[in-house]
């Protein structure tokens, strides 16, 4: 912008000048010419009276020397009889007669082009009755006498303008880009994070702003300070919500307590037990200051997570009668995101395989590592998806009563916050649907820092 509003300035001024200056210098270069023709003039008007009586050449002579076209033999007279006195430039071979010969002049009244210049000729009446021709030569350099200085003056006034429009062009941009530039460090500030920046409206950082540009800071103040208050509000509901919980909760657990022994009724003491832990965990996290929030270590093991939680869900599995298998399990796979988002990813791929297929279906979870990258593959023998897209779309899954649609989001989420992706197909295997999960490991190169930093938050509100 800065450079556009000097381009602006100096194409402006340019044209300004130049419609000004070139007829000027144009009137200054034509007043030079008729200074040097009417110098001329009188020059040739100086020997009329000395002709007028007599016409003798050493009288007519001494007078040329008298003037100063003389002493710089740019004189001349033609007489009447073909004489000529001086150093003439043009054709004289028939000069002017004396009105009784009936003659005519070859050399006329006026001007005319010769080497290096101009002459006047100019008919002075002389003793006798008779006409004389008086040439005065006018070289080219009186006729562009001072015509150079005024073109470079002209031309030094044409770059001051320049000059001057260019300062306060770039005098302008710089308060104008200083003030954007604020505004956009806010809104990349706000964008990272930080929810207390603001930019100023008032006093000495803000003075020279544009109107245009108050105006934006004050919709981004506000904006700012909207958002603190619907965070605030989103932190509220969730541990409200997550507090009428607890009712429902302690009847789960009363009666999970109940059950007596055995596998499937240890499974939903310990599902209970943990479920208990996560509302706690989101209750006191919701009402935790984020500014006060403890850092969280970034990274786990995805193949220790992966068997966790499939064996979680095996239980469920056996009394459902499906068969299930884990496979590529047989060393450590370190991942770049924290254990508890990984494990709600796996627990919603799971969940949606329980969910969405008939009893006895089987399943299958695969982990391989490459260079750079971990993939994980959930695969079914289910019915498959009937459109792709739109089951990975935010809210846009229809998986029927209990369903949210968010539960893909979650894992495409978590692949993406690494530089990853999450891909929807049909397994070769079990002939079902099959999701592929590929989480970058070396997030440095695949992610900016703040996009990084800014994914890592929203998956930890989500879950």
């Amino acid at each position: 912008m800065r450079w556009a509003m000097v381009k602006a300035a100096i194409a402006g001024t340019v044209m300004v000048a130049l419609a000004f200056l070139i007829p000027l210098g144009l009137m200054v270069q034509q007043t030079a010419r008729d200074r040097a023709f009417t110098a001329a003039e009188r020059q040739a008007a100086a020997l009329g009276p000395a002709l007028a009586i007599t016409i003798d050449q050493q009288a007519v002579a001494k007078a040329m020397a008298s003037t100063d076209a003389g002493t710089q033999d740019r004189l001349a007279v033609h007489l009447p009889g073909g004489i000529t006195v001086g150093d003439a430039r043009t054709d004289n071979d028939q000069p002017p007669g004396n009105g009784n010969q009936g003659t005519t002049p070859t050399v006329r009244a006026g001007t005319a082009r010769v080497d290096g210049g101009y002459v006047l000729l100019q008919p002075v009446a002389v003793d006798g009755g008779g006409i004389a021709m008086v040439e005065v030569y006018v070289p080219d350099s009186d006729l562009s006498r001072g015509v150079g200085t005024a073109w470079l003056v002209l031309s030094g006034v044409a770059l001051a303008l320049v000059a001057v429009s260019v300062a306060v062009a770039d005098r302008m941009g710089t308060r104008i880009i200083r003030s954007a530039r604020r505004l956009a460090t806010a809104a990349r500030s706000l964008g990272a994070g930080n929810l207390t920046v603001r930019v100023p409206v008032e006093g000495r950082e803000a003075a020279g702003a544009p109107e245009e540009l108050r105006e934006a800071a004050y919709a981004f103040n506000a904006m700012a300070d909207r958002v603190v208050h619907l965070l605030a509000a989103e932190r509220e509901l969730a541990a409200d919500l997550s507090h009428r919980l607890r009712t429902p909760l302690t009847v789960l657990r009363l009666n999970a307590a109940a059950l007596g022994g055995g596998d499937a009724a240890d499974a939903t003491r310990h599902a209970v037990s943990q479920l208990e832990r996560e509302v706690d965990q989101i209750i006191r996290t919701a009402r935790r200051d984020p500014e006060d929030a403890p850092p969280v270590a970034l990274g786990c093991d995805a193949v220790e997570v992966l068997r966790e939680r499939v064996g979680f869900w095996s239980a469920l599995a056996e009394d459902e009668g499906r068969p299930w298998r884990l496979t590529g399990d047989d060393a450590p796979m370190p991942v770049p995101v924290q254990r508890g988002d990984l494990a709600a990813a796996v627990d919603a791929l799971l969940g949606n395989v329980f969910r969405h297929t008939a009893v006895g279906t089987p399943f299958a979870v695969d982990v391989a590592a490459t260079g750079d990258a971990v993939t994980v593959l959930v695969g079914d023998g289910g019915p498959g998806f009937a459109d792709p897209d739109t089951a990975i779309r935010r809210g846009a899954g229809h998986g029927g009563e209990g369903s949210t649609g968010l539960g893909l989001d979650i894992v495409r989420k978590l692949a993406e916050g690494t530089g990853g992706e999450v891909r929807l197909g049909r397994s070769a295997a079990l002939d079902g649907a099959e999701i592929s999960v590929r989480i970058n490991v070396r997030t440095e190169v695949e992610l900016p820092r703040q996009q990084r930093r800014r994914s890592g938050r929203l998956m930890t509100r989500k879950d």
